[in-house]
């Protein structure tokens, strides 16, 4: 176990946990860089998915460099080795499973990223709606490689409401949202975090990142993992997902 009884009951409760210094400083600085190689170095993205600010493909601003505008990049586990030991090899894991058990797979990983100045913000939401997984029961790691902060863009979470189940989305311009009368936003909880550390969060529990209006970065890597004996309900064929620690299940993901 790396989380204590009251870390765990604290998640549980309120569904969401700050760790502090999840990885070391170096091992922020190397995955800094090779985001930076992604972004303006000129390191290859086939295979992966990149995924451009919207007001940007709209025209509405312009970037000095492409790189300034890239909003997203997903699949860098399945390709990039750094990404993959950050994903199975590192404390996340062991955190992970401390939550959900010891058969763990990877629903998702995204990069995302606010850059300078033209960073969107992302609505008010939870991720289970969005998903094609029962039970609703998945468990996020948020971990920004640069300081993460109100004016760049940090987590805000409403503390518990994954107690509530799954809420009404709608879709809006850019984004898809909880409808505005099912949740009391006053109750939001800002999460600043120091690049290195990380949020695991619920779900269910709904959450928000505001715009960056500042001049620095907020990259942040997010890894979503579920229980190996979750149930995919999608129409579409089951993806083939990374089992990350333990046993598959027959009939399962």
């Amino acid at each position: 176990m790396i989380l204590t009884p009251e870390q765990l009951t604290q998640y549980r409760r309120e569904g969401y946990l700050v760790i502090a210094d999840l990885i070391t400083p170096d091992e922020t600085a190397a995955l800094q860089e090779r985001v930076r190689e992604y972004t303006h170095g000129g390191r290859p993205t086939a295979g992966l998915h990149v995924q451009v600010e919207p007001r940007i493909d709209r025209g509405e601003i312009v970037v000095a460099h492409p790189g300034d505008g890239i909003r997203k990049i997903d699949r860098l586990v399945q390709q990039d080795d750094l990404f993959q030991n950050l994903c199975i090899a590192s404390r996340v894991t062991e955190i992970i499973t401390d939550i959900l058990g010891p058969d763990i797979k990877l629903f998702r990983n995204s990069l995302m990223l606010k850059p300078p100045s033209v960073g969107s913000p992302k609505g008010w939401h939870q991720d289970s709606p969005y998903w094609t997984i029962e039970p609703m029961d998945l468990c996020s790691c948020w971990l920004p490689l640069d300081d993460a902060t109100p004016e760049n863009g940090c987590m805000a979470v409403l503390p518990s409401g994954h107690m509530m189940g799954a809420m009404p989305h709608v879709s809006v311009t850019d984004d898809y949202v909880i409808t505005a009368e099912s949740i009391d936003a006053s109750t939001a909880v800002l999460c600043p975090i120091k690049a290195g550390s990380a949020l695991f969060f619920h779900s269910l529990i709904p959450h928000y990142t505001a715009p960056n209006r500042s001049p620095k970065w907020r990259r942040a890597m997010v890894l979503s993992y579920m229980s190996a004996q979750s149930r995919y309900t999608g129409d579409d064929a089951q993806p083939e997902y990374l089992s990350v620690r333990g046993r598959s299940y027959a009939g399962c993901v």
